[in-house]
């Protein structure tokens, strides 16, 4: 998979007030697009952007004919009976939402052997951010357009026994290695790394919010 981010400097908007803990002032709005070269079939993904109330119409509007967004229930440990589908001409039935950092399965019908490119449009988040991570497997994603190493860059919250399950897209089947977070070693046998507008399974012992302090400045 072959992303693309381009982010943009718009115009400055009234600068917030610091308070007496010296917190940061966010005072630049960075817009732009992230780009997903994605295969048939299923890809896991993340929006990476905010716009509006982050519905699919807003944040995906073009998208390739009978393409499907599936989202797992955290508190029910299974995946969603709702199934949102695309028809061009007519948009998203019925029109869900992905906000920023999570995550979800997209299903693409397209050609075997051909690609589409999947473009989400909006500003970068900032400030101080926060998404709960709950117990047990849940669909998470970066909060921020960044890639990276996942708690070395970008921060995540790592436990003891925690685990991370990704999906390759050329296999259409979950990588067989499964990093697993060990107190006092890190992750083994190797850290994960996210890309842009990705996310990925994760097995968490126990709860914890994933927590972020970024801007684009």
């Amino acid at each position: 998979m072959r992303t693309k981010t381009l982010l943009l400097t718009a115009a400055l908007v009234g600068a917030g007030i610091a308070s007496s803990m010296a917190q940061a002032v966010y005072s630049v709005n960075a817009v732009g697009y992230v780009n997903l070269t994605l295969p048939r079939g299923y890809s896991m993904i993340a929006n990476p952007l905010n716009n509006g109330s982050n519905a699919l119409s807003q944040i995906l509007p073009n998208v390739p004919d009978s393409t499907q967004i599936l989202k797992f229930d955290p508190a029910q440990q299974k995946f969603s009976t709702v199934i949102n589908g695309f028809i061009t001409g007519a948009g998203w039935f019925p029109d869900g939402t992905l906000r920023p950092g999570e995550g979800a399965f997209i299903n693409l019908d397209i050609p075997a052997g051909t690609t589409a490119t999947i473009t989400f449009v909006g500003e970068v988040p900032q400030g101080n951010l926060t998404q709960s991570v709950p117990v047990g497997f849940s669909i998470q994603g970066s909060q921020v357009p960044q890639t990276g190493r996942l708690t070395t860059d970008l921060l995540f919250p790592a436990g003891d026994d925690d685990q991370v399950y990704q999906f390759n897209n050329a296999t259409q089947a979950y990588n067989p290695v499964i990093p697993s977070f060990i107190v006092g070693a890190g992750w083994l046998p190797v850290e994960p790394n996210i890309a842009v507008g990705t996310s990925f399974f994760v097995l968490k012992k126990a709860a914890a919010n994933w927590t972020r302090t970024f801007s684009v400045n």
